[in-house]
C-alpha cells in the first residue's frame, strides 16, 4: 500500500506522520522505517523505529530515492512499513514530475509488502496521477 498526506505547510502533517508511525510500532510484527530531512524527529519516534537522515546520504533526485529504498529493503526484509517525512525536500524535484517514482512505490509494495507513507508538503496544485494514493 502507498499512502500519501498531500497538504500545505503548517497543517501538522509531520506531526500526523509521527504518531501514525508511533501507533504502527505498537502492533508491528516487522521493522518501522522512518526517513526524513534531518534527525530532528527523533524525541518524537518511539525508540523502535529506524530513523534514516537522508541528509547524510546526499539524495539528489527520484531514481536515487529509489535506489536508497530499494538499499533499505535489501538489508532487511522484515520491513512492515516505510514512512517518508519531507519527501519533496528529499527528492529535490517537483512532484508533478514524479509520476514514475510513484509507479516504482507501488511495484515496491507489492514485490516486498512493506507500506509507504509520504508526507508531501508543498503549495504546488496535486497531480492527477496522486489522487488514488490520498487518504
Amino acid at each position: 500500500m502507498v499512502e500519501v498526506l498531500f497538504g500545505g505547510r503548517g497543517e501538522g502533517m509531520s506531526r500526523e506522520l509521527c504518531a501514525m508511525a508511533n501507533d504502527r510500532m505498537k502492533t508491528a510484527n516487522g521493522s518501522v522505517v522512518f526517513i526524513d530531512k534531518d534527525s530532528n524527529h527523533i524525541y518524537d519516534l518511539d525508540s523502535g523505529i529506524r530513523l534514516i537522515n537522508a541528509a547524510e546520504y546526499n539524495i539528489d533526485g527520484p531514481k536515487m530515492f529509489s535506489g536508497f529504498v530499494s538499499g533499505i529493503a535489501a538489508q532487511d526484509f522484515d520491513i512492515e512499513a516505510i514512512y517518508v517525512a519531507s519527501f519533496i525536500k528529499i527528492v529535490r524535484h517537483p512532484v508533478a514530475s514524479l509520476e514514475g517514482l510513484f509507479g516504482f512505490f507501488e511495484s515496491f509494495s507489492e514485490r516486498t509488502g512493506a507500506d509507504l507513507i509520504i508526507e508531501i508538503n508543498t503549495q504546488d496544485e496535486r497531480p492527477g496521477f496522486m489522487d488514488k494514493f490520498v487518504k
